[in-house]
């Protein structure tokens, strides 16, 4: 029986690692594809449509309440992770926050919770923030759909994936204001990081699969570090002709950030965002969290 992997976003840097471990044959009998978004994606693991989940990590708490009946495995890559790209009509400056005030912002469910937080943490109100038009059934790819809604005109900016990110820029179309992962706030940067995730029962029942898993991602991220240029091939496979030609560049920038280690600082800082979000309810251990392989 094939191996379910599934995530949110296709095109993304940050979720390549899954990709990887499933295309360069580390996580045998598996196969990738996209569910959008990360809220569908972890209900379906939660119903048992699929063994694995790459997506957000805090945002496994909208199927798995308090943390029950689903554990984190490992991260793909570490910190949030998203990035604030606004139109370059309305001048932009990067790291000013402010430029956004009255402005239409898109954002994936999930995604979103991390730019609300960050600009309720730097008092930026009077903002639009919504849904991308387009970025909707299993096929959208969001950081795509967001920079060809910018291009459009139908939003002023977004909150996307470094590859959405990548093609504004280069089309010309929008500047970043505020890479999360690199230039925010040491709170922000701890509000989540990509993770892959399964469900307590596969640990029970299938406690090997969860450790190839594991295994697979680890291998994945030394590939990718190692030659970044391998990740080419494979999204030739997957992915437009244009992201296709740019993913290797992006991860060469993110192969710091590829470290499949969750650690108990970056748990408590995901919790007490969640608990601020009310997606928490209380104090959860590291232990409930995070799958500790015996031995």
């Amino acid at each position: 029986m094939p191996v379910r992997v599934a995530i949110p976003d296709l095109v993304s840097p940050s979720y390549f690692p899954a990709i990887a471990a499933v295309e360069m044959g580390f996580l045998r009998d598996a196969t990738i594809e996209l569910l959008y978004p990360v809220t569908k994606t972890y209900e379906a693991l939660r119903s048992g449509e699929l063994d694995f989940v790459g997506g957000a990590a805090h945002a496994a708490l909208y199927a798995f309440e308090d943390w029950r009946g689903c554990k984190l495995l490992c991260a793909l890559a570490q910190r949030m992770y998203w990035f604030l790209v606004v139109h370059n009509k309305h001048r932009p400056r990067k790291g000013d926050l402010s430029c956004i005030r009255g402005l239409r912002i898109g954002a994936a469910p999930g995604p979103v919770d991390g730019l609300k937080q960050t600009l309720k943490r730097a008092g930026i109100e009077d903002v639009q923030i919504g849904p991308v038009p387009g970025a909707v059934g299993e096929k959208a790819s969001f950081g795509l759909m967001a920079a060809r809604a910018l291009a459009e005109g139908t939003i002023d900016g977004f909150w996307a994936n470094g590859m959405g990110a990548e093609v504004a820029l280069r089309e010309g179309v929008g500047s970043v204001v505020l890479d999360a992962r690199r230039e925010g706030t040491p709170e922000t940067k701890g509000y989540t990081f990509p993770a892959l995730v399964c469900t307590d029962r596969t640990i029970k029942e299938r406690p090997e699969l969860a450790l190839a898993a594991i295994a697979a991602v680890h291998a994945a991220q030394q590939a990718l570090k190692d030659d970044p240029g391998r990740a080419t091939a494979i999204a030739a496979k997957l992915f437009p002709s244009q992201e296709a030609g740019l993913i290797a560049e992006l991860i060469r920038r993110d192969t710091p950030y590829y470290q499949h280690g969750i650690s108990r600082r970056t748990v408590e800082s995901m919790n007490d965002f969640a608990r601020q979000l009310g997606l928490l309810s209380k104090a959860v251990p590291y232990e409930e969290v995070v799958w500790i392989p015996p031995g």
